[in-house]
């Protein structure tokens, strides 16, 4: 039973290495990652040129592209039978509310996930030093499951895991996603030569932490966040509204 195991942050992270290490003992993990760091690059594919997988060591390769690029490469061509899992991580750093949409761990998920592939994100949520080795066990326990009980029809997990010791971690919840953004992210600077540039990055993180049921809320209170995350992003509520109350018509002929 084979598990690839991917990342953005490519394929000589220590989260990577610590989740190989971890989900040995549920089959045959496989590492198909990135060449170098693709933070932020969201379920970006590379289209503009070809791609070349190298194999490093035996059940190691990597690739010189996105981490949706190794999940579909990885799949289609690398792996000589389809995997039963896909887990991608671990990431240093949450992927909490709005960061889903940015994130190339999740999306790496959501690439395996569409590819009818069960498949889960892990990242750790705090500052260095970084407890990889205690996400690496939720990681396994977690992976354990979803090949024993398999996940809901297009449905991933994103899961978040706050960088605590062990023992200070309160237990797991079941969340929704929250809302994350950030104040004074684009930071203005300038050239040598005096010319203005933009720098994105950084800013203040501002939370919704109203609501405790999102996987922020958890994070702060010190449990693991569990969010399962649907393909489907229609806004169905909305939708049954603009059907009742919009009358949508053709423009007419000028």
């Amino acid at each position: 039973m084979q598990i690839l195991i991917t990342n953005d942050d490519g394929v000589s992270a220590p989260g990577l290495r610590e989740l190989f290490s971890a989900l040995q003992h549920l089959g045959k993990p496989v590492i198909i990652a990135p060449e170098q760091d693709n933070s932020a690059v969201s379920h970006a594919l590379t289209m503009s040129r070809p791609l070349k997988v190298n194999r490093m060591e035996e059940n190691i390769y990597s690739i010189n592209g996105t981490p949706t690029d190794c999940v579909t490469i990885g799949i289609n061509k690398v792996l000589a039978e389809k995997p039963a899992l896909v887990v991608s991580g671990i990431n240093p750093g949450g992927n909490l509310g709005d960061d889903v949409s940015y994130s190339g761990t999740v999306s790496a998920a959501v690439e395996g996930t569409m590819l009818g592939v069960h498949s889960m994100a892990v990242s750790l949520a705090g500052d260095k030093p970084f407890h990889y080795e205690v996400a690496a066990r939720v990681a396994a326990k977690l992976a354990a499951m979803i090949l024993d009980r398999g996940l809901p029809r297009d449905t991933l997990l994103n899961v978040n895991v706050p960088n605590l010791a062990r023992p200070d971690i309160k237990g797991m919840r079941f969340t929704r996603q929250g809302r994350r953004t950030y104040d004074n992210a684009i930071k203005e600077t300038h050239d040598p030569w005096g010319k203005q540039h933009f720098w994105i990055g950084g800013g203040t993180p501002v939370w919704d932490n109203n609501d405790l049921q999102t996987d922020s809320s958890a994070i702060f209170e010190g449990f693991i966040s569990i969010t399962p995350i649907h393909l489907d992003l229609t806004n169905y509520e909305a939708l049954d509204h603009l059907r009742r109350e919009w009358d949508v018509q053709l423009p007419e002929e000028p």
